[in-house]
């Protein structure tokens, strides 16, 4: 008992004696060292080598850098109002993983508030990506009531909106954006760089829903895009838009344009066109509602053409304006071909030949010219060539080589068939004899600068035209409802056939181009009606009553002052006609 007392030692007890042989222990003991050794160079292989890349895919899960949009610059009228602005919205974004764990009830919200059935909605998070979008361009309110939601995953992005407080009045001078801020159209395209600015970026970190905890750094600084002023008047624009769109309804006609220049300046005043569109809302926008027409679409002018001949012949002192020619018997046979006026004037002045607007007696003055020199007059008022204007899709028009005319087509091409223009550069073309026989380049940009002039015209014959062209607009000539209560005004009327599939057909392009007042122009306003089919189809007819009322209004807006004390106008029963 007293030696069991004391207690026996480990290894002398028979029961409590260890069976396993030593070197097992040791194994043990070295195997939890080569354990410990290896996560320690696996720490110091983390820590050291591996820093950067752990680093980097760390901060991929809760580091984001914002795209910090700049505000794109105004386009404003050439009085400040403004034609295209930038609203703040929202873009809603998803991280789809995230999102498919919120309740159904709550994405059946998210679909409803985004306008979007719940199958579009699953298919845009049916997704591996870590980033997709749910809707761009999202209102304010809207965007308040998703976040209400606080469904996990759903994160919005600040980005603007275009807007245009002049929706369709205005629609193919300043163009649009899309959904990006990139300018697709107009002036928008035009400009793109100059409104566009340059965006910046931040590095955030964000919460698991998506919300930003802390502002790390600043990577570029957003710089705003620069406004644009136009040439454009918004009240001239206006009543342009709204007096075609009269005319292209009571004339029952496919299409229209219009086009206010100043003759001072060369500043594009006004300019509409019918079909439009309201860049607010393009969900049923259509190519014929997006050209436009003035600059892009191209017609034979007819006999607005034929001031330029008679110029010429004035020019070269061929003739004179009292200079008589026999157009009779109303018809002429030049080769094989026969070309004719509407009415037989019988012998008439120069100044009748254009009062009248005939054809033979344009063609027989032509004729007496080499081809080269009218060639070199209608390029030089920029028939053939690309308007300077820095507006996407200006056409150059029409003007064969001089060398290929024949005769008859010389004498055609006199009064405006075999050529083609576009509105734009007729009215362009008109300069030399608003004047005094210059021609400034065009802008529509605002301007506060001379224009450069280039003399194409002597000051002489510039003055004889206008005064023929006043004749033409008056009682006795073909567009006595283009004149205007209390101003001299003058211009050309036009009436052509279209050409389709290269062949003329019976489909009308009418058309006015004039000045006013006489005494010193101030604005050249350019008129086209495209297939008139209310029984009028002539442009003295169709075209030049919009010419007076837009001429009347504009003039009184511009605060010009009368320079005729006639304030009742004469219209014939029958007014005289120009021939096709």
């Amino acid at each position: 008992m007293s030696r069991m007392g004391k207690g026996v030692p480990y290894v002398s007890s028979p029961v409590l004696a260890a069976k396993l042989p030593a070197w097992r222990s040791r194994v043990v003991l070295f195997l939890i060292f080569a354990a410990f050794a290896t996560l320690a160079g696996r720490a110091l292989w983390l820590q050291g080598m591996s820093t950067d890349f752990l680093q980097k895919q760390g901060a991929s899960r809760y580091t984001r850098t914002l795209e910090l949009p700049a505000t794109r610059g105004k386009i404003t009228d050439r009085n400040g109002q403004v034609l295209a602005s930038s609203l703040p919205v929202r873009a809603i974004w998803a991280i789809p993983e995230d999102v498919m764990e919120a309740p159904k009830d709550k994405l059946r919200q998210l679909a409803k508030l985004l306008d979007m059935s719940e199958k579009d909605l699953y298919r845009r998070l049916d997704s591996d990506r870590t980033f997709v979008y749910l809707k761009r361009q999202v209102e304010m309110d809207i965007v308040e009531m998703v976040q209400k939601l606080e469904i996990a995953g759903i994160n919005t992005r600040k980005e603007y909106k275009r807007f245009y407080p002049e929706g369709e009045a205005m629609a193919h001078i300043v163009g649009f954006t899309n959904v990006e801020d990139k300018g697709l159209e107009g002036m928008e395209l035009a400009y793109q760089q100059t409104l566009a600015g340059t965006p910046g970026s931040r590095r955030v970190i964000r919460d698991r829903l998506g919300r930003v905890v802390e502002d790390i750094e600043a990577i570029r600084e957003p710089h705003d895009g620069a406004d644009l002023a136009l040439s454009i008047d918004s009240k001239l624009q206006y009543i342009a838009f709204s007096n075609l769109k009269a005319a292209v309804e009571a004339n029952k006609a496919k299409a229209g344009g219009i086009v206010i220049l100043d003759a001072k300046t060369g500043e594009i005043l006004a300019l509409a066109n019918l079909p439009t569109y309201d860049p607010n809302d393009r969900r049923k926008l259509t190519g014929a509602q997006l050209r436009n027409r003035v600059l892009t679409d191209t017609f034979e002018p007819g006999s607005t053409l034929k001031p330029f001949t008679v110029a010429l012949g004035l020019e070269k002192r061929i003739v004179t304006p009292n200079t008589m020619i026999d157009t009779a018997p109303g018809r002429m046979t030049i080769g094989t071909a026969t070309i004719g006026d509407a009415h037989s004037i019988g012998l008439a002045s120069v100044s009748q030949v254009i009062e009248k607007s005939s054809n033979i007696g344009t063609a027989k003055i032509a004729l007496q010219m080499p081809p080269q020199d009218m060639w070199d007059l209608f390029t030089s008022v920029g028939f053939g060539q690309q308007p300077k204007i820095g507006f996407p899709g200006a056409v150059a028009g029409r003007v064969r080589p001089y060398k290929s005319w024949r005769p008859i087509e010389q004498a055609t091409m006199s009064y405006g068939h075999g050529i083609s223009l576009s509105l734009l550069q007729i009215a362009h073309a008109y300069m030399i004899f608003a004047r005094d026989g210059e021609m400034i380049p065009l802008t529509l940009q605002r301007s506060t600068d001379q224009p450069i002039a280039q003399r194409v015209l002597s000051e002489k014959t510039a003055r004889e035209m206008r005064s023929m062209l006043e004749m033409a607009a008056g009682p006795h000539g073909t567009a006595p409802q283009a004149q205007v209560p209390g101003y001299r005004v003058g211009g050309k009327t036009g009436t052509a056939y279209k050409l389709e599939n290269g062949k003329y057909v019976k489909k009308y392009v009418a058309s006015f181009v004039g000045f006013a007042p006489v005494s010193d122009p101030r604005i050249i306003v350019a008129v086209m009606i495209d297939e008139p089919s209310a029984g009028r189809h002539y442009g003295g007819s169709v075209a030049g009553p919009v010419f007076s009322s837009v001429t009347a209004s504009a003039l009184r807006a511009m605060n010009v002052a009368p320079d005729s004390s006639v304030t009742n106008i004469i219209i014939p029963a029958e007014p005289l006609q120009e021939v096709l």
